[in-house]
C-alpha cells in the first residue's frame, strides 16, 4: 500500500503542480478570463486518464489467462520505462519547470482559446497517462485486493492538497530534493513492478524459465503474513522469484539509481551561470530567500548613482 501510496503522491503532486503555475501564472498576469480553457483543457485530460485506467481494469477480463499474463507483463515494461524516462526528466527540470510552462502557456496565448486548451490538456494529460498506467501495473504485480488501489488514491489526494497549499503560499519546499528522493524510492518501486512483469511474461509462456527459480523462502516470509504482504506491497518482493526476475531486478536497479546519482545529475556545474531556482516553489504570495538581497543590493547601487558616491575602495 505505501508503495502505491508513493506513486500516487508523486505523480499525482507532479500534476498538481503543473496546474498550479498554469493557473498562477494567468492570476498574477491579470488574464483570469483565460482561465475557463485551462479548466477545460485540465478536466478532460482527467477524465482521460480515468477512462484509460478503467479499460485497463476491465477490458483485459474477457481475454485468456496467457493473453491476459502478456498484455500485463508488457504493459508492465512500457510503464517502467515511461516513470523511469519522467524521474530522470523531472530531476533534470525541476528547477526551471515553471519557466518552461510560462513560455508554453506565452505561446498559447498567441495562438487562441484553442491552443491554451491544448497546452493545459497536455501538460496534465502526460502526467495523468503515466500515472494510470503505472499505478495499474503495480496493482497488478501486488495482486493485494483493494489497498493497492486505496494507497495510490490516498497519494493522489494527499498530492492535490499540496497543490493547494501551494497556491495559497501556505507551504514552500524544495522541490529538486523532494524529486530526488522520491523519485529513488520509485526507482526501488519500479523494479520491482519490472521484475514482475517479466513473471507475467514467463507465465504467458512468452519468455522461459518459470520453474527455474533463484531461490524460495515462502516458508521464511509467507506471502499471507504480515510482512510478507508489507515487502509486497512496499518493493514489491516475491519470496519465490525465478533467476530471470532477479537478473532483471539487479539489472535495472543498481545502473539506474548509480546514474540517478550521480554528481552530474544532482547541480549543475559551477562554472554554469546562476539562475532564479524555480526548485523552491514560489507562487502567488512566496518569495524566494534571495529576492531580498538582491532588492537590498539594487537599492544600494542606485543610492549610490543618485549621490555621486563611489564604490568602497576606490578612496583608497
Amino acid at each position: 500500500m505505501f508503495g502505491n501510496y508513493l506513486i500516487g503522491l508523486r505523480e499525482g503532486l507532479e500534476a498538481s503542480l503543473v496546474v498550479c503555475i498554469l493557473v498562477a501564472y494567468l492570476v498574477k498576469t491579470d488574464r483570469k478570463e483565460k482561465l475557463p480553457p485551462v479548466w477545460i483543457g485540465i478536466g478532460v485530460a482527467v477524465l482521460l486518464s480515468l477512462a484509460f485506467g478503467f479499460i485497463l481494469q476491465f477490458g483485459t477480463q474477457t481475454l485468456t489467462f496467457e493473453a491476459q499474463e502478456l498484455l500485463g507483463g508488457t504493459l508492465s515494461i512500457i510503464a517502467v520505462g515511461l516513470v523511469t524516462w519522467m524521474v530522470f526528466w523531472m530531476r533534470r527540470t525541476a528547477r526551471h519547470l515553471k519557466r518552461e510552462l510560462h513560455g508554453k502557456l506565452d505561446a498559447a496565448l498567441a495562438m487562441g482559446t484553442g491552443a491554451l486548451v491544448l497546452t493545459a490538456f497536455l501538460a496534465v494529460g502526460r502526467e495523468g497517462l503515466e500515472t494510470a498506467l503505472f499505478i495499474w501495473a503495480a496493482v497488478q504485480s501486488t495482486d493485494d485486493g483493494a489497498r493497492p488501489l486505496v494507497g495510490a488514491l490516498l497519494g493522489l489526494l494527499t498530492a492535490v492538497l499540496l497543490g493547494w497549499l501551494f497556491y495559497r503560499g501556505a507551504l514552500k519546499i524544495n522541490l529538486a530534493k523532494f524529486f530526488t528522493w522520491t523519485g529513488a524510492m520509485l526507482v526501488i518501486v519500479a523494479a520491482g513492478v519490472l521484475a514482475y512483469g517479466f513473471h507475467d511474461l514467463q507465465e504467458a509462456r512468452f519468455l522461459p524459465g518459470l520453474a527455474n527459480k533463484a531461490f524460495d523462502i515462502t516458508a521464511q516470509i509467507p506471502p499471507d503474513s504480515w510482512y510478507g504482504t508489507l515487502l509486497k506491497g512496499v518493493f514489491n518482493f516475491q519470496a519465490d522469484p525465478t533467476w530471470l526476475q532477479v537478473a532483471v531486478w539487479a539489472l535495472y536497479l543498481v545502473p539506474t539509481l548509480v546514474f540517478f546519482f550521480s554528481p552530474g545529475k544532482v547541480a549543475p556545474t559551477p562554472a554554469a551561470p546562476k539562475e532564479h531556482d524555480d526548485a523552491q516553489v514560489a507562487l502567488p504570495g512566496v518569495h524566494s530567500p534571495g529576492d531580498r538581497s538582491t532588492a537590498d543590493a539594487d537599492g544600494l547601487r542606485d543610492g549610490a548613482r543618485r549621490t555621486g558616491d563611489h564604490p568602497v575602495g576606490d578612496e583608497a
